[in-house]
């Protein structure tokens, strides 16, 4: 039993000397704790909202501030005609238009009713519903001050909902654009995270040391084969979501195969740093798959909104590529923009780009001395 005993107390002293392996029991569970508890709301908070008021008197201001103060929304613009609609929702800070027609408040007091418009941006149709609903009951609450009574019967303004680019709020316009972000970085990053380290592993890394090539060859030569597979790659998935989804593309075919092949290039360059920080095979897809799989997921706004979140998880979202590219692929699959719209968006991506591969190269040059 001593003997027993002892073996466990050496056991405890091995893992406790192991920062890794302590890292894995307490660490990850705590971050994940935190990422789920605050990230993961379905909850609506500081969603974008414009106004289109066509009537400009006291019942449209007073119903506006109404809206605003309830902290669910905050004011982006204020729109002039109905043509500034299209163009406040491609900017994609806008979750929703408010539209109030014109002598709303003369109509609401004289024939008891009167007509409100809400347009909610359909290329997130989980936002969306939730704008919606949220806005719907905004306003069938300022109907009592009119009524005075609770009843259906009694609802003097009834809203119209509309929605933009999916009128059917199809879920798939929010899963294929994410999904396509998710697998590429995963896959890439994965793919190219092991290449330097199982050179290590399977001890070739000689024959590369002895080679005439430069290390930014060395890693081109890694990446390239990478590359074009992943190209090949996008492509079949663009034909999937037309053919069996029937998502099609309305913007520029020829922006999104660039854009998808400047994402691919950055999350290969990606993997490449990964495999020149990791020792070992076993490190480099910890690192991929972990810690690109959940933060991908969670704080890129595939699924749940940016703006939803703490302040903080907004600022750590910022480090985060398929943030940027999600943004990009929505703008030109479902909206129909072009670069000026999404031009802030590529920019990060190139910087990133240049930084991983940057880093990756010194770090090479590192390992071969």
């Amino acid at each position: 039993m001593n003997r027993f005993l002892g073996f466990i107390k050496k056991e405890f002293l091995h893992i406790f000397r192991d920062y890794r392996t302590l890292f894995i029991l307490f660490g990850i569970p705590a971050a994940q704790i935190l990422i789920f508890g605050y990230a993961v709301s379905m909850d609506i908070k500081n969603a974008g909202i414009a106004f289109l008021d066509l009537s400009h008197d006291e019942i449209t201001m007073e119903l506006t501030d109404k809206i605003i103060s309830s902290g669910f929304f905050k004011k982006t613009e204020t729109l002039l005609s109905y043509s500034d609609v299209d163009k406040v929702f491609k900017k994609g800070k806008t979750k929703a238009v408010i539209i109030f027609e014109s002598n709303f408040g003369k109509k609401l007091v004289s024939e008891g009713k009167a007509s409100l418009s809400i347009i909610a941006d359909g290329s997130e149709p989980n936002t969306a519903t939730l704008v919606t609903n949220y806005t719907t009951a905004i306003v069938n609450n300022f109907n009592l001050r009119f009524a005075g009574d609770a009843s259906l019967n009694s609802v003097r303004i009834q809203p119209e909902v509309k929605m933009f680019y999916n009128p059917n709020l199809k879920s798939h316009f929010m899963f294929v654009p994410g999904v396509i972000t998710l697998i590429l970085i995963l896959i890439c990053a994965l793919m190219t995270s092991v290449t330097i380290t199982r050179e290590k592993e399977f001890g070739t890394m000689e024959v590369l040391l002895v080679s005439p090539l430069r290390p930014i060859q060395i890693i081109l030569g890694k990446v390239m084969p990478y590359f074009i597979l992943s190209f090949i790659n996008v492509i079949l998935i663009l034909a999937l979501s037309w053919f069996v989804f029937g998502l099609p593309v309305k913007g520029s075919m020829v922006l999104l195969l660039a854009e998808s092949m400047l994402y691919i290039l950055m999350s290969l360059t990606l993997g490449i740093l990964i495999s020149t920080l990791s020792g070992t095979m076993q490190q480099a897809i910890f690192i991929s798959l972990i810690g690109l799989m959940l933060p991908s997921i969670l704080l890129s706004g595939f699924i749940f909104p940016i703006e939803n979140m703490p302040k903080v998880y907004d600022y750590v979202s910022m480090i985060m590529p398929p943030r940027y590219f999600i943004v990009i692929i929505k703008n030109i699959m479902i909206k129909g923009t072009g670069l000026a719209y999404i031009w802030k968006e590529t920019l990060i991506l190139i910087i990133m780009t240049a930084v991983f591969t940057g880093i990756s190269v010194r770090k090479f040059k590192i390992r071969l001395e």
